[in-house]
């Protein structure tokens, strides 16, 4: 089973994609991006694949000649992108989306007020 996530901003189209990218899934995917405007960056996000087959591999290779990056964190999909001379990206949009400041350890243990001194008896 493949689920396929779209996000489109003014220049690139993020693609996510999220099990196995095979067989009839995979050319449906292709044919979503042939609609694409032309000149679209595409951004593809291999992290929540975990099989590929021939026809996966042939629809990534498509997606790489008409200039398309991918996010690959895991060895499976790294060694994919690697085999078939596919351009990798730093960081995908998707995560970078989620992303919100956080606080260090420090910011978070410094008390705001000082605490009350004790007494002796």
């Amino acid at each position: 089973m493949l689920r396929v996530e779209m996000l489109d901003s003014a220049d690139t189209l993020n693609l996510r994609l999220e099990g196995r990218f095979t067989g009839d899934d995979a050319e449906q995917t292709r044919m979503l991006l042939r609609r694409c405007a032309a000149g679209t960056r595409l951004v593809v996000d291999l992290t929540e694949v975990v099989f590929i087959d021939a026809v996966g591999e042939d629809v990534l290779s498509f997606f790489g000649r008409f200039g398309a990056q991918f996010v690959a964190p895991t060895s499976y999909t790294l060694d994919v992108c690697e085999r078939l001379q596919l351009s990798l990206s730093a960081t995908s949009t998707w995560h970078a989306n989620s992303l919100g400041s956080s606080s260090t350890a420090d910011e978070q243990s410094r008390p705001d007020a000082a605490e009350p001194q004790k007494k002796g008896l």
